[in-house]
């Protein structure tokens, strides 16, 4: 059976989520990957008498399903340091309060649990986002930078997700991290040495969106078979690289989205440099199932464009593996 393709509504949280379900149903899409953001989902109203029931019924008004739901913008205050402006824009002024930076993170982390709980009300498996992280101020290892510093950034991370996490146990969902520059783990070896700090454990996987990826010359389809067992979600967007004409640098510059002289931007699916082909086959060859998400990020396309856009070139190459091998019939007896 072909896999749902579903449209991530973060990009789209500025509209009622009434009119995102129409549009996409109009579209052709099976269901929405839906954030936790704008109108369309609070999780601390997870246990309120009706809101669970009447975000279904919406949904189930126009045909749509949810596999998975997101809350990247709160994820992203429980390891950060510092907290600043840019928190206070993006996590709502239940989490940020007074906007002291721990009761910040510890609140951000209290939603991240009723995240996992409003995901298991609605009858949804995985949750998608971001980690924050304390080190990503590092990146660029200079002024110095102690091992015991590196070491104590993936410490605070477990420390303050494994108690998050142990909710997602207890709640039957896993919570899958979207592999991204700002983020505990950013690139391969950084998902290597995440997924060391917490053992291992299995409420913890990825989100695979390769166009984050792209840009960093991390080899997006050998990520997939690398960490087959831990790909939970898979969301689908683009990136394209100008990287060739001397002047254009990898870390954008400090330039708009857009920019020209910007080295690499994100770009509606099918439009970039993600070899969208060889990532379904290895999608099949490692028995990934699950729902295929649109992102729609392009600053240079309108969204009422690129997003049915980008479901049609999707349903065209998330094509399901064969049933059998193509020479099994060169067996077969007279």
């Amino acid at each position: 059976m072909a896999r749902p393709i579903t449209l991530f509504t973060g990009q789209w949280a500025d509209l009622p989520l009434e009119e995102v379900a129409r549009l996409a149903s109009e579209w052709g899409y099976d269901g929405l990957e839906l954030a936790c953001w704008g109108d369309h989902l609070d999780p601390w109203r997870w246990d309120e008498p009706g809101y669970v029931e009447g975000k279904l019924a919406l949904l189930e008004k126009y045909n749509l399903k949810c596999w998975a739901i997101s809350n990247h913008l709160k994820g992203q205050a429980v390891c950060d340091d510092p907290i600043d402006q840019r928190h206070q824009d993006i996590v709502g002024a239940h989490v940020w309060g007074d906007g002291d930076p721990e009761g910040v993170r510890q609140r951000a982390a209290e939603e991240m649990k009723n995240t996992a709980r409003l995901a298991a009300a609605m009858g949804v498996k995985v949750v998608i986002g971001f980690t924050g992280s304390s080190i990503w101020k590092y990146v660029a290892m200079f002024p110095p930078v102690s091992q015991e510093a590196i070491d104590a950034g993936y410490q605070d991370f477990a420390d303050r997700w494994n108690p998050i996490l142990d909710v997602f146990d207890e709640v039957g969902v896993k919570f899958a991290h979207e592999v991204h520059p700002s983020e505990i783990a950013y690139d391969y070896w950084t998902t290597v040495r995440t997924l060391e700090a917490i053992g291992h454990r299995e409420a913890f996987g990825l989100n695979w969106d390769p166009s984050h990826m792209v840009w960093q010359d991390i080899d997006s389809v050998g990520f997939l078979l690398d960490f087959k067992d831990r790909i939970y979600h898979v969301d689908c967007k683009d990136t394209r690289k100008r990287m060739n004409n001397g002047r254009n640098g990898r870390l954008g510059s400090h330039l708009q989205w857009a920019d020209a002289r910007r080295g690499w931007d994100f770009i509606s699916t099918g439009h970039g440099d993600v070899p969208w082909e060889d990532a379904f086959r290895m999608l099949n060859h490692i028995g990934y199932e699950g729902p295929i998400s649109i992102e729609w990020e392009d600053a240079g396309m309108d969204r009422l464009v690129g997003a049915p856009e980008g479901l049609e070139f999707a349903r065209r190459l998330a094509f399901d593996a064969p049933e059998g091998a193509f020479d099994a019939a060169f067996s077969t007896k007279d």
